[in-house]
């Protein structure tokens, strides 16, 4: 089986996956002071609530945005499950083009999501991934990743609302059932949620104006992209384990380098 890692800035979604099914998901808080004996343990009982033990596990596979943890998380798979990661980044093979002036300073994240879109669907994709940040990456129809636009995340927006004023509370991040809020919850709900989905609308219409390509496939990947995807035409279908199916595919690509 194939540990695949998926290290963002607010958590760590981990997937193993048996061939190509996914049969375990987990999440852990990015936290950059944990050492590799801490990861290892969470790593360890993560696959005894899967049924697994370490040797199961055939390979491993990361994607990180966090450098700063990389030695440890490293370490600890090399420790306990006797497996030097692959670590994704532009010297991989990844089957298309970072078409872009610093292909090196491509997020690993993006790489694996454009890989995921272009592989699987051979055509021209925008991937929209909500996470601590949303990014919107664009492969055209040769397999050349181009274009990324970044905004701030959902989840930052609502926390920035809460912290930057005196009165406000926290809230949960849900779609009311009408724009017109009746009270303050409501109303911020309404503005953060409501607000967001039109960000993402005018980002995906301007893209595919300026592109020319109005008929590009839009996926939406990312915890939160749930609360957005179901809520605008504008994206194609929503799937919450592109990361995972993504370093899938980047693993089949390099596996044979390790010989």
């Amino acid at each position: 089986m194939l540990l695949t890692v998926d290290v963002g800035n607010t958590n760590i979604a981990m997937g193993i996956l048996n061939n190509s099914e996914i049969v375990g998901r987990y999440r852990l808080t990015t936290n950059r002071t944990r050492t590799s004996d801490e990861y290892g343990f969470y790593v360890r009982e993560l696959l005894r609530q899967s049924g697994l033990m370490p040797e199961d596990i055939h390979d491993v596979i990361i994607s990180s945005v966090v450098p700063k943890i990389m030695y440890s998380l490293s370490s600890c798979m090399i420790k306990y499950l006797g497996k030097k990661p692959i670590i994704v980044n532009s010297e991989l093979k990844t089957g298309i083009t970072l078409d872009v002036e610093t292909p090196s300073s491509v997020g690993a994240d993006r790489i694996v999501n454009t890989v995921y879109a272009y592989q699987t669907y051979k055509r021209s994709c925008i991937v929209v991934d909500f996470g601590t940040a949303t990014t919107f990456d664009y492969v055209d129809n040769e397999g050349n990743f181009r274009y990324v636009i970044i905004s701030p995340g959902l989840g930052i927006s609502a926390s920035a609302l809460t912290s930057q004023t005196a009165k406000l509370p926290e809230i949960e991040i849900q779609k009311p059932d009408s724009i017109l809020g009746t009270n303050t919850i409501k109303g911020m709900q309404a503005g953060v949620v409501y607000g967001y989905i039109g960000l993402v609308e005018y980002i995906l219409r301007q893209m595919k104006k300026e592109l020319h390509d109005p008929d590009c496939h839009v996926i939406a990947t990312g915890g939160l992209g749930r609360v957005i995807a179901s809520e605008t035409d504008e994206i194609d279908e929503y799937d919450p384990d592109v990361a995972y199916k993504g370093m899938k595919i980047l693993y089949d690509m390099n596996k044979g380098d390790r010989l």
